[in-house]
């Protein structure tokens, strides 16, 4: 997003912004350390780099469908491109990593496969988990199966479609929910709606993760109408991504963490 409400976003957060010494939650301050600011290198971490790597340099093209945020079109796209500016950074693909290897969910759904470098990174943080990803583009999916294949990672289920279409089934065939990264559709409408499809299926160890919520003054008032729901109970604020958990246990509290 190239406009002044994300400047002025990141300076509004680095005032709230708190470290360790401002977390009186035990889960949070637990979550900050193992989760926020840990910098283990991670087994997984350079193979999937080395596969970020190939894309960059890939000079394949691929037909692109795409749902979301720029209404639905249709336009072919060199995998290089997308891999420079759609694949999710290395820091930010860590952090989903060890968020992953920190909760152990079950049911997890990715919404937005992409070109797969996300979704490798939670998949190989608990690769015995029903991992389900969904992407609009045949196209898109189909290489990111390719890329699943040589990353070994053939166990992730890969659903293609419209997510109006596809999601209800999605949901269907899941029991209980405890992990879903929302990164599909960056309009409010959109991302309110998918929030309330999911939240009859939340565990007690659920958590929703948010990218891009300050994408636009739009998906940041989407997110500020999320942290108020009453079933969430911890909720994170890391500039990027925002986090939601819904543990039962938990005092329902805000927090804004330095990333």
């Amino acid at each position: 997003m190239k406009n002044i409400f994300l400047p002025i976003q990141y300076i509004a957060y680095l005032f709230k912004a708190r470290g360790a010494h401002g977390i009186h939650s035990p889960f949070v301050y637990e979550l900050y350390h193992k989760v926020v600011k840990d910098k283990t290198e991670f087994y997984d971490f350079a193979p999937i780099e080395h596969l970020r790597e190939r894309l960059h340099h890939s000079k394949e093209v691929i037909e692109v469908v795409d749902f979301g945020a720029v209404g639905n079109s249709k336009y072919n796209k060199k995998v290089k491109d997308i891999a420079k500016r759609s694949a999710i950074p290395a820091k930010e693909g860590r952090l989903l990593f060890r968020l992953v290897n920190f909760m152990q969910p079950r049911n997890m759904v990715e919404m937005g496969t992409s070109l797969g470098i996300s979704t490798l990174y939670q998949h190989k943080a608990c690769p015995e988990a029903n991992m389900i990803t969904m992407e609009g583009s045949p196209g898109t999916s189909s290489y990111a199966g390719v890329n699943f294949r040589i990353m070994k990672a053939d166990s992730i289920n890969r659903v293609v479609g419209d997510f109006k279409e596809t999601l209800p089934e999605v949901i269907k065939s899941l029991p209980l929910i405890d992990y879903v990264f929302f990164d599909g559709n960056h309009r409010k409408e959109a991302t309110m709606e998918y929030f309330h499809k999911f939240l009859p299926l939340v565990s007690d160890r659920c958590v929703f993760v948010f990218d891009d919520i300050r994408w636009s003054t739009d998906m940041y008032e989407a997110w500020k109408e999320i942290i108020e729901e009453s079933s969430a109970t911890v909720t994170v604020d890391l500039f990027s991504f925002g986090l939601v958990f819904f543990n039962p246990t938990q005092v329902k509290q805000h927090f804004v963490l330095r990333y």
